[in-house]
């Protein structure tokens, strides 16, 4: 839980825009893998109006991970969330063709479910192989505990 009961909703709004403005790098529109194949200089638009170019070759190592039946399915660039929430130097990458991208690019097994945690070691590595295809996302749980 990110915040104590006694917490005020100031603290709240505080900490949503303070994550807002950390993610203001972010696409305003994430792109399918398809589309960004075949475009000339393939890339996206920030909420900030930065245009971010995404490399050749790191598209063409995501396609080679991924069965082609879900490149319409893979929308770039993969958000690799952080967040106190996850614990301790922990990152979540959510969907499932993300999912499958990340485990095939690092190695790993592929969970069952739709998202992914990572540890920094793995974040490094992942940002390290796909530095123009990944973006790092800030998120928070808001919620109150209801055990109180």
């Amino acid at each position: 839980m990110a915040f104590p009961s006694d917490r005020k909703g100031m603290d709240k709004n505080l900490l949503v825009k303070t994550i807002q403005t950390m993610n203001q790098h972010l696409p305003s529109k994430r792109l399918r893998l398809t589309e960004l194949l075949e475009m000339e200089k393939p890339g996206t638009r920030g909420k900030d109006n930065t245009f971010f170019i995404m490399d050749k070759p790191e598209l063409e190592l995501i396609s080679q991970s991924l069965p082609r039946f879900m490149w319409g399915r893979l929308r770039l660039p993969m958000l690799i969330e952080m967040s106190p929430d996850f614990g301790s130097g922990a990152a979540r990458v959510q969907g499932e063709a993300e999912v499958e991208v990340v485990s095939k690019i690092l190695g790993k097994e592929r969970p069952s479910g739709t998202q992914i945690i990572i540890y920094m070691h793995d974040v490094r590595e992942l940002r390290r192989k796909l530095p123009t295809t990944t973006q790092y996302a800030f998120v928070t749980n808001l919620r109150q505990n209801t055990d109180d």
